[in-house]
Order: structure tokens, then C-alpha cells, then sequence
């Protein structure tokens, strides 16, 4: 494994990445569809690298 697989930690579900947000999973869908979260979808479900939307919360707040 790379240095880079190691250190990517995936999200899986829109109802893991509402969780890890603190928003309700129908708020957290609609934010998705809109492409307002970093993160894509893979097949039928949504995936989101945790780092990218702690940074993208964290850069948001400053």
C-alpha cells in the first residue's frame, strides 16, 4: 500500500457523511445532488474523503 492509500479515509453513504456534518440525512442528500459537499457518487452511493470535508467546513468557518 502507498503512502497516499494510507492516509485517504473514505465516508461511504450520505447517511455516514450526514452524521459526520451534524445534519439530518435529507438535508445532507440535497446538499450532494447540488454539489455542495465535496465528495462524488460511485455507483448508487456517495463517497466523501473525511479530510476534504473537514477542510471544507473548517475553511468555511474562518
Amino acid at each position: 500500500m502507498s503512502e497516499i492509500e494510507n492516509k485517504i479515509d473514505l465516508v461511504w453513504g450520505g447517511e455516514e457523511i450526514a452524521k459526520l456534518i451534524g445534519r439530518t440525512p435529507r438535508i445532507t442528500f440535497h446538499l450532494l445532488e447540488k454539489g455542495e459537499l465535496p465528495a462524488k457518487k460511485v455507483g448508487n452511493r456517495w463517497v466523501a474523503e473525511r479530510g476534504q470535508l473537514m477542510r471544507f467546513f473548517l475553511g468555511g468557518a474562518a
